[in-house]
């Protein structure tokens, strides 16, 4: 069977490999794979976002769960990954499952897993489930199932809301203080995700107005991919443009991504988000804390580093990572160029809907409109210019052995900037002497190779990008 856990679970287009019958068979699988440590009786929370089937699909969940001897308790709505994660950790839960795919198109399905702490499972556990499934299917044992309402009605399986204790937690990190005094409009683009409805929700004692856009069901997302981008936005920069608010906020398909749109409708990416918040909390509160990131995020956070004398870490692609720098230390803020991130005494987690309200509270106590807040940052500690291109190749290639070729074939210089530093921690990264960097990632999966950007001027940019390019041209 090919099912595979990646970075962040499992995911199928559904009707083809995401079928009720396969969902049934790797329920069972991570019921196997809990089994061997869970107390009894153990808890695992069930959440669903917005996507087609995803309520049915996290009722099979449950029923696998409850046949195997596990007390469910699940959402009672489409939520949030971050909040039914905090309900993980919050409800002292062996583990959760949530039902997305998050910002992939609208005809995917998937699964992630979350670990006890209200987190990315870690390899360990989604190997045991992956073996799981294999020795299953080699005994062609199926999945233990339980009628839903009488698993219901013996108490295995419990509705519930998480959202009032996640609610209850993010107050004790933020200052609702100061953004019960703003008075600014917003604009809240829940990209027809599991983020609707919670931004409101969340500030309906603060004086600030909150429009939300795209905050309907709609299991086909409108035709878009819901993943916060630029050319996904065009609703919310339509919004901003007709004044319906000061500053915008966007979530992904299942809210654990995060970008923004300024008053003067220019996009502010995820590196600018996470280089604000290090600045912010280190600068303004005065935290302390390490700051990490993956290979393919800003060096700003490297300038801040040096800025605060705090220490930064650098990580493979996938906020599985981040999330064990959060566990093993402790860690300010921590976030990757997709645009997951979370902050000190919050769960390893990436969360949108957090980061969201951060930004707005940044707003809320320097009394500056989010495009100052940029302007200022980048005078401080930019410039940086990003850009990312996937380039299509005629076959998949071998990461291991094109990044080794990548490393040995290193340029002494790029776009007239010396070359410092190479490092192959997630495919090859040139770092140059003004802090400019290029990281080129083939995918292990598919024919694309992943070219990542950051540069001090947008001349040295393009250069960059044009050697990524003549590099997938090399590979034709």
């Amino acid at each position: 069977m090919s099912i595979h856990f990646g970075t962040d679970g499992w995911r199928a287009v559904i009707s083809e490999t995401f079928t009720f019958h396969n969902l049934r068979l790797v329920s069972q699988a991570i019921a196997d794979a809990l089994q061997d440590s869970a107390p009894d009786p153990a808890r695992v929370v069930v959440g669903f976002d917005t996507r087609f089937l995803s309520d049915r699909y996290a009722r099979e969940v449950a029923r696998v769960l409850a046949a195997n001897g596990f007390e469910v308790l699940l959402t009672r709505t489409d939520t949030p990954t971050p909040v039914v994660s905090y309900a993980v950790k919050a409800q002292q839960a062996v583990a959760g499952v949530m039902i997305t795919a998050s910002h992939n198109p609208p005809r995917y399905n998937g699964v992630k897993l979350k670990a006890a702490y209200g987190g990315p499972a870690p390899k360990a556990l989604t190997r045991q489930v992956e073996a799981a499934l294999l020795d299953n299917e080699r005994r062609a044992r199926g999945p233990n199932l339980m009628d839903f309402e009488q698993a219901q009605a013996q108490g295995h399986i419990r509705g519930f809301d998480p959202l009032p204790a996640y609610e209850a937690h993010v107050r004790t990190l933020l200052d609702f203080d100061a953004l019960a005094e703003a008075d600014f409009p917003v604009v809240v683009d829940a990209m027809y995700g599991a983020g609707r409805g919670v931004f409101p929700h969340l500030l309906r004692s603060s004086p600030i107005e909150v429009h939300e856009i795209r905050g309907e069901r709609n299991p086909g997302f409108g035709g878009i991919h819901p993943e916060p981008i630029p050319k996904y936005l065009h609703a919310l920069f339509a919004a901003l443009a007709h004044g319906l608010g000061r500053v915008g906020l966007a979530t992904d398909g299942d809210a654990d991504r995060i970008a923004a749109v300024d008053e003067k409708g220019r996009f502010v990416d995820p590196h600018r988000i996470l280089a604000l918040a290090a600045d912010y909390l280190a600068g303004h509160k005065g935290w302390r804390g390490a700051l990490v990131r993956t290979v393919s995020t800003t060096r700003m956070m490297d300038r801040l580093g040096r800025l605060y004398d705090l220490p930064v870490h650098e990580t493979p692609v996938g906020f599985d990572h981040i999330a064990a720098y959060m566990l093993e230390t402790e860690v300010l803020v921590g976030g990757e160029e997709s645009g997951g991130m979370s902050v000190r005494g919050h769960i390893p987690e990436g969360d949108g809907v957090l980061m969201g309200l951060l930004l707005l509270e940044m707003m809320a106590v320097r009394g500056a409109a989010l495009a100052d807040l940029v302007d200022d940052l980048l005078a401080r500690v930019g410039p940086a210019h990003y850009r990312r291109v996937d380039l299509r190749l005629r076959r998949a290639v071998d990461k291991a052995a094109l990044t080794r070729r990548l490393a040995e074939e290193a340029p002494a210089t790029l776009g007239g900037e010396p070359v410092v530093e190479v490092n192959t921690r997630d495919g090859c990264k040139y770092v140059l002497a003004d802090d400019s960097w290029l990281l080129i990632r083939p995918s292990g999966t598919e024919p694309v190779l992943r070219v990542y950007a950051e540069a001090r001027s947008p001349a040295m940019l393009e250069a960059l990008l044009a050697h990524g390019r003549a590099v997938a041209e090399s590979l034709l």
